[in-house]
């Protein structure tokens, strides 16, 4: 009995076919994925800590400005200040006397500033002026 050409030609397709299907069919065989974390700030090693900084370094392009020197004049720094204290001064002292009965009009010059009180018709008008920028600032103190 001579084996059949044709039944080995089968045999040689399904032998393929076959493995195929028990590899598949076959259990799989995996584990558990396990997370663990690479920064310090989240849980992972603190050997890990110098690598981060020098990767987050060498990724850093931003270049810090270094400050400029303050070059503020002294005496510039006191003559604001001093014109701050005699300003804040010369308010309360208006104030003071426009709810008492010593209260005077009239025109106050204060270094730099030349200060103007008058009655107006909403309030007591103060116009400030700053003889050496040309500024003006009018203030209303109303009436009560």
């Amino acid at each position: 009995m001579k084996p059949n050409l044709t039944q080995n030609k089968k045999w040689i397709f399904l032998l393929p076919l076959m493995a195929v299907l028990v590899f598949f069919a076959s259990d799989a065989k995996a584990q558990d994925f396990v997370y663990q974390p690479i920064n310090p700030a989240f849980g992972g090693s603190y050997l890990n800590y110098s690598w981060l900084l020098n990767s987050a370094q060498v990724q850093n392009t931003h270049e810090e400005k270094t400050p400029e020197r303050a070059t503020t004049d002294p005496l510039a720094d006191f003559e604001g200040s001093l014109n701050r204290q005699i300003l804040s001064q010369l308010s309360r002292n208006l104030m003071r006397n426009y709810f008492s009965e010593g209260f005077s009009e009239g025109q106050y010059n204060v270094g730099s500033y030349e200060i103007e009180v008058s009655p107006g018709a909403n309030g007591l008008e103060v116009v400030i002026l700053d003889t050496s920028t040309g500024d003006k600032t009018v203030v209303t103190v109303p009436y009560f």
